[in-house]
């Protein structure tokens, strides 16, 4: 009964507040210099709207559902995680709760630094291959292939590109990304909210798997542990892999926007090399923050390449890259590429 009237008391004082019933809309956040763009761990001035001028005893801030502390005014804006935020406000008001909320974009705190290549070795492509994904096991080259129609899952030989095994997806579906985990092979498709799981040794096909929240399949890879799946929007999800349950997701951003052209992933060393969708160059995306810190410019490497008949100029760009642990070096190629290259990457002189 006490905390009943104390609730219909705490309406009453809003309601005599110029007849606002909803408590939240008599205050917002307002933060320095009426931004709603901010770099990690940057210092910015905070205070709440407070429309009547009504007593506030308390104010916690958080986001991420990690408290904030407020000093001298300023609030650190930290998270593990970049992109799109929502940082919350909790007052207390005549001793009732008022939560605020207020969308922000938490970006990478120093710009990405430039990369370029050097060419290791060149081997042969298959020109008729439209490629999605690749990935080195036990000195095999896994490759995925799109267009409904022409998709494949393959393994090839990669000094001579001879394809030792190649199965056909059915011609409705767009084969994408690609990687193995615990002896498994794992495909996304394109559009079709549908995955598979083969068998590495001879492609046999264990299973399907349905996709969650994300919007598409494009690139595919993992660190040991998990899977990292790309949706053509600035997310990178993670799958655990024996679910293939979406447990959560990074947001890809630099230093002044939240950027979403990922495309083929592979995983080294704590970090995602991404291809851009439709550029000749490729990301290097920090796995926990999901800051981008480089960008490799793979500019002049489509020129090497003959076109041939299966040739397409405004689809035939660079994509599919594979990291080989031994040799220490990147194995990139592009959609209907007849080159295979081999590449060490360096930063930019």
């Amino acid at each position: 009964m006490v905390k009943l009237l104390s609730i219909f008391g705490f309406l009453l004082f809003f309601l005599g507040c110029g007849g606002e019933t909803d408590p939240a809309k008599l205050f917002t956040i307002q933060l320095e210099g009426n931004k709603n763009k901010f770099q990690h761990n940057q210092k910015v001035g905070v205070a709440i709207g407070n429309k009547k001028n009504i007593e506030i005893s308390e104010i916690q801030y958080s986001m991420d559902g990690q408290e904030l502390v407020l000093t001298d005014g300023k609030l650190t804006l930290s998270s593990k995680t970049l992109g799109n935020k929502m940082l919350k406000a909790k007052l207390t008001v005549e001793g009732q709760p008022v939560e605020l909320e207020k969308k922000i974009k938490l970006l990478s705190a120093t710009a990405p630094e430039v990369y370029t290549y050097d060419i290791i070795n060149t081997y042969p492509h298959d020109p008729k291959a439209y490629t999605q994904g690749l990935e080195f096991s036990n000195g095999i080259l896994y490759e995925s292939t799109g267009k409904k129609g022409a998709s494949t899952i393959r393994k090839v030989n990669f000094e001579t590109g001879e394809i030792l095994q190649k199965i056909d997806l059915d011609k409705t579906v767009f084969g994408e990304g690609i990687t193995l985990l615990n002896d498994k092979l794992y495909q996304l498709t394109w559009r079709s909210g549908l995955g598979y799981i083969y068998n590495p040794s001879n492609l046999e096909k264990i299973k399907n798997f349905s996709y969650g929240e994300s919007r598409e399949g494009w690139g595919l890879c993992n660190d040991g542990k998990q899977l990292y799946k790309s949706d053509g929007t600035e997310k990178i999800w993670f799958l655990e892999p024996s679910t293939l349950q979406e447990m959560g997701y990074i947001e890809t951003v630099t230093n002044k926007s939240i950027f979403n052209m990922a495309n083929e992933l592979e995983y080294v060393d704590g970090k995602l090399y991404a291809n851009v969708y439709q550029k000749e160059s490729m990301m290097i995306i920090d796995a926990a923050s999901g800051a981008i810190e480089g960008v490799i410019n793979f500019g002049g490497l489509k020129n090497k390449v003959k076109k041939g008949p299966e040739w397409d100029e405004g689809n035939s760009v660079l994509n599919g890259v594979a990291y080989h642990k031994e040799r220490e070096t990147f194995f990139v190629t592009g959609k209907n590429w007849n080159k295979l290259f081999e590449v060490k990457i360096r930063k930019k002189n």
